[in-house]
Formats: C-alpha cells, sequence, structure tokens
C-alpha cells in the first residue's frame, strides 16, 4: 500500500477529482493548503498589488493498493499540469498497514470491498 499525497493548484481541483473518478478512486481527502516557495504569486485588489508571501493550494490524500499506484500519479499528473511554475508536487509514501474500524478487516482488504473487485 502507498499514500500518495499531492499538492495542487486550487484551480485544478475538479480535473483531478474527475480524472480519479474515472479511475476508480472511489475516496480521498482534500484540505485547502498555504505554503511558501521560490515564486511568489502578485495579487492585484482595486489597482494596488500586493506581493503575497504564502501560495493558496490544495492537498490531496489518497491510500492505494500497489497496483493503483503508478495510475493514480499519471491521473493526477495529467490532470494538475499547466506547464507552469507553481503545478505542484506528488509524493508517494509507504504504508505499514490499513485496518477498517468497522470489520477489523487489516491490509489491503481494508481499501476496498471484496464483493465489489473486478
Amino acid at each position: 500500500m502507498k499514500k500518495i499525497e499531492a499538492i495542487i493548484r486550487k484551480t485544478k481541483f475538479d480535473d483531478v477529482k474527475d480524472a480519479l473518478q474515472a479511475i476508480d478512486i472511489e475516496w480521498f481527502s482534500y484540505y485547502d493548503v498555504r505554503g511558501v516557495g521560490k515564486t511568489r504569486e502578485g495579487r492585484i485588489y482595486r489597482g494596488i498589488a500586493y506581493d503575497t508571501s504564502s501560495i493558496e493550494r490544495v492537498l490531496i490524500s489518497i491510500i492505494v493498493r500497489e497496483k493503483n499506484v503508478e495510475k493514480t500519479v499519471a491521473a493526477i499528473q495529467t490532470a494538475a499540469r499547466t506547464g507552469r511554475t507553481g503545478d505542484g508536487r506528488i509524493f508517494v509514501i509507504p504504508v505499514e498497514n490499513a485496518v477498517r474500524i468497522r470489520t477489523g478487516e487489516q491490509g489491503d482488504i481494508a481499501l476496498y470491498n471484496a464483493e465489489q473487485e473486478k
């Protein structure tokens, strides 16, 4: 199992969500986050330019089985890419175990319903 965390532009969230649903990723968590990077985003409000020291992004967190890692990363990368600086990052992190609270199932089986396996 792997945990995939992606930090993406807020404007690309719906595209990434649709791409994940298209590859049968049924659930994930997401958070509005702020970060600091090399590039500063300038904003103009009522004709006055403001230099911001933090950048607004969305952090998506997904736990997937090994067989779904590559297609999940590819879906996020394709949907989130604009080709400009600040598109974000994807991190793939090992997960030792998962436990379904309701049934006590552990490991990969805790991530999906075996009855629905294709």
